[in-house]
C-alpha cells in the first residue's frame, strides 16, 4: 500500500485545489489571498463591471502578479505575444 501526502487548499469550506507539495499549496493560497484583496479594489473603480468579471480580473492580476508589479514600477512591458498565423493572415487581408 502506498502512502500519498496531499495538501488541500480550502476556502470557505470548499476544496479549491490539491497539491503534492506544501510549497505549491502555499503559493496557490497566497495567490487566492491576493485575488480576494483585489476584488474590492477593482470594485471601487466604478467601471460598471459585474461581480463575475471583477473576480476574473482579480484572479488574472493575482496570477500574473510579478508582471503586474513590474509594470506598476514603470518597467517596459514584456514583448507582446505573436499573433497566431490564422489571425495574422486575417489581419493582413483587412
Amino acid at each position: 500500500m502506498a502512502v500519498i501526502t496531499q495538501y488541500v487548499v480550502v476556502r470557505d469550506g470548499v476544496e479549491k485545489m490539491t497539491f503534492t507539495s506544501k510549497k505549491e499549496a502555499d503559493a496557490y493560497d497566497k495567490m487566492l489571498d491576493i485575488a480576494d484583496s483585489l476584488i474590492p479594489f477593482i470594485g471601487n473603480a466604478d467601471c460598471g463591471l459585474d461581480e463575475a468579471t471583477t473576480e476574473k480580473l482579480a484572479f488574472y492580476f493575482a496570477t500574473n502578479k510579478d508582471d503586474l508589479t513590474s509594470l506598476l514600477k514603470g518597467a517596459a512591458p514584456a514583448k507582446p505575444v505573436a499573433q497566431p498565423k490564422k489571425a495574422a493572415k486575417k489581419a493582413d487581408a483587412e
